[in-house]
């Protein structure tokens, strides 16, 4: 009786029928890459706009590079209007400090310039100039609105002085229509409820950067000569750096259209699987290996009759 009555609390398992009704979820869901909540807020667009593209100003960064698109979604899938990489930014004059608040910023400006080219704006729309740290926000001239896209930023944390609000300022700066908030460029205040203007554009020029090498070379010196070899080698000093990135931004300015790779394609292509052999090789490789075994048997047989002997 003990027994029929714990049988009855116990839970029945999952059938055969509920894994065969089981709807499995997007595979870059299963795999954390795409938030698809987010995603299909940021693509939907209104019936009345006849099919006009929703841009999206989406920043990704990995541990070498910064990348920055301008990207529309379709039903056969996204396009990629423009981009632009820090890895680029060695041919404007930074050659160091690739993925930092500034480089982001160099990016982010870079990807605004190149689109604005290319939609031939970058005459109406010129942007800041002159990066003081303040809010920027274009404002209509002439005949064409400026160019808006919407931030998209994965699965970053938004947090105050993230390197995608670099990389949002500088698209600013660079004369896109991205709507924005001041709240988490670096410098901004939760107490104040301000933005510090000063200390945004010392993130900007690097100031952070050319601080932490101050400090370093007069604190621990074997550490500076540890972490910023390579601005060593380039004779970069901590004094010198803001300069570096102000001649970087008029470099971007002058000509942010992309250049061509100068690497040439390998004349012969490395195999690393054997080459399919065709019928004729196939029939003329088992017939050798057939005359192969006929001599040896044939062999073996003399062998055996000079035994016998």
């Amino acid at each position: 009786m003990v027994l029929l009555s714990l049988l009855a609390f116990v839970k029945a398992q999952k059938s055969k029928a509920y894994f065969k009704r089981f709807q499995v979820k997007y595979k870059r869901r299963r795999a954390g890459k795409t938030d698809y909540r987010a995603r299909i807020r940021l693509i939907n667009q209104d019936k009345n706009k006849y099919n006009t593209p929703k841009y999206r100003f989406v920043v990704r960064f990995t541990n070498k590079d910064i990348v920055a698109q301008i990207i529309s979604a379709t039903i056969a899938g996204d396009v990629v209007l423009a981009a632009a990489y820090a890895h680029e930014l060695p041919r404007y004059g930074l050659e160091v400090g690739l993925t930092n608040y500034a480089a982001a910023y160099c990016t982010g400006l870079l990807l605004a310039r190149r689109v604005l080219k290319t939609l031939e704006m970058d005459g109406e729309y010129e942007g800041n100039v002159e990066a003081n740290g303040e809010d920027f926000s274009v404002e209509p001239a002439g005949d064409r609105r400026p160019f808006r896209a919407l931030l998209d930023v994965g699965l970053v944390r938004t947090t105050t002085g993230n390197r995608v609000f670099g990389a949002l300022k500088g698209a600013l700066d660079g004369g896109l229509d991205i709507p924005h908030s001041d709240k988490r460029f670096a410098g901004f205040s939760k107490d104040s409820k301000q933005l510090d203007v000063d200390v945004h554009r010392k993130y900007i020029y690097g100031g952070h950067v050319s601080a932490y090498m101050s400090a370093l070379m007069e604190d621990e010196p074997e550490k500076y000569q540890a972490h910023f070899s390579e601005y060593i080698k380039k004779g970069i000093e901590a004094d010198g750096v803001e300069e570096m990135y102000k001649k970087v931004h008029a470099a971007i300015r002058a000509d942010p259209s992309v250049k061509k790779s100068e690497k040439q394609q390998p004349k012969q292509h490395k195999r690393y699987n054997l080459k399919k052999l065709t019928y004729e090789e196939r029939k003329a490789r088992l017939i050798d290996r057939l005359n192969a075994l006929n001599s040896a048997g044939g062999a073996d047989d003399d062998d055996d009759d000079d035994d016998d002997e």
